[in-house]
């Protein structure tokens, strides 16, 4: 795991993932202020997210707090942004 911290929720995901495009759309249907980073075209997103959750896997949100999930459900990232006062 890297360093970086985030000052809101970053998103690192790319638009023909399923799973990406899910989890934007529960940020946005939840109005959270956030930061999408294209990994097709940010040639080292893909890297940085890589070094941030130590697999290749996509979407890999990051909040505030320094916690990141990999993949997650609807429920898992609905309930800790909840949890951590984001919504």
């Amino acid at each position: 795991m890297t360093d970086t911290t985030y000052d809101q929720v970053t998103m690192f995901g790319a638009d023909w993932c399923r799973d990406c495009r899910r989890s934007k759309a529960l940020l946005d249907g939840l109005g959270i202020d956030y930061t999408y980073v294209d990994v097709e075209q940010d040639l080292s997103a893909a890297e940085r997210a890589e070094a941030i959750s130590g697999r290749k896997n996509i979407p890999v949100v990051v909040l505030p707090n320094g916690k990141h999930f990999v993949e997650p459900s609807d429920a898992e990232l609905r309930a800790e942004l909840e949890a951590s006062g984001i919504v």
